[in-house]
């Protein structure tokens, strides 16, 4: 074989190599995006609404499947249908996440929130004293424990054992008090195709109770007048399952890795979401 044979051989080498690696990570990026779309998608927690349940800090997987399918199902919402296909109705005392309904109208739908879902369409929701209460009926609570908050200025809550009715789960909340704003609240009606949506961490999380903050296209923001909103069923983005990962921040930033073994918290690894 000449030189110019052999380098000419190395060179349809070199480009098949190439294009083999090219097509392996475009296989990949496929597969992920479907994964990501159809099945379960990883989300984080940034802020402390849903204490004791989840905690600043825990990594967790969504299963996309268990509501069925709407255009946020997709990366960045780019679905080209409205409404739900297979869809298969959330139950009181689900861990959800979907978008924030205050971006919605505004084409952005940008903003991840996950609550627990506490009313159906239909439910009459109403807090009273701290107490939750579900079409006339107060929610069974039960105390367990008490709660510290720490972080420079030491606050102490209650935790409590809640249950919800007609055999729902069981899952601990926790409050600092039974009479602030969010503890004493007027009779929420929910609409159809919608959900009412509550912290775990009660005195401390922006959620149905509270007035919706409607967002524009440059992120200029205005609360609204009305008390309470809904989640609308398309907005829902899927039901969160079990923690894979958890790091506490405060003890830990990502550019310490020193740190990291004092941060992690490795016996909320593969904890279930109830």
């Amino acid at each position: 074989m000449t030189e110019v044979a052999e380098r000419r051989k190395r060179g349809q080498e070199k480009t098949s190599g190439l294009g083999e690696t090219v097509r392996t990570v475009v296989y990949a990026v496929l597969i992920a995006l479907v994964v990501r779309t159809f099945a379960i998608e990883p989300f984080n927690i940034p802020s402390g609404s849903m204490i004791p349940t989840l905690l600043v800090g825990d990594y967790l997987f969504v299963s996309k499947f268990s509501y069925g399918y709407s255009k946020h199902s997709f990366p960045f919402s780019l679905g080209l249908f409205s409404g739900r296909i297979f869809f298969h109705p959330p139950k009181r005392g689900d861990v959800a996440v979907f978008k924030y309904p205050g971006d919605q109208g505004q084409g952005l739908n940008r903003t991840d929130y996950i609550k627990r879902i506490v009313g159906l369409p239909g439910d009459r929701i109403q807090v009273t004293n701290g107490v939750l209460h579900i079409n006339g009926v107060a929610v069974k609570r039960e105390r367990i424990g008490d709660y510290t908050k720490g972080g420079g200025s030491f606050q102490k809550g209650t935790l409590y054992r809640e249950t919800m009715p007609d055999g729902g789960p069981t899952y601990t909340v926790l409050q600092y008090s039974d009479n602030g704003l969010a503890d004493n609240t007027p009779e929420f009606l929910v609409p159809a195709n919608s959900y009412f949506v509550m912290g775990d961490n009660r005195d401390d999380s922006l959620d149905s109770r509270t007035r919706l903050m409607l967002r524009d296209i440059s992120g200029a923001a205005r609360e609204r007048d009305q008390l309470g909103w809904y989640v609308p069923a398309e907005n829902l983005v899927g039901r969160a399952e079990f923690i894979f990962f958890s790091h506490d921040p405060s003890e830990a930033d990502w550019s310490e890795p020193w740190k990291w073994p004092e941060a992690i918290r490795f016996s909320r690894f593969f904890m279930a979401i109830h």
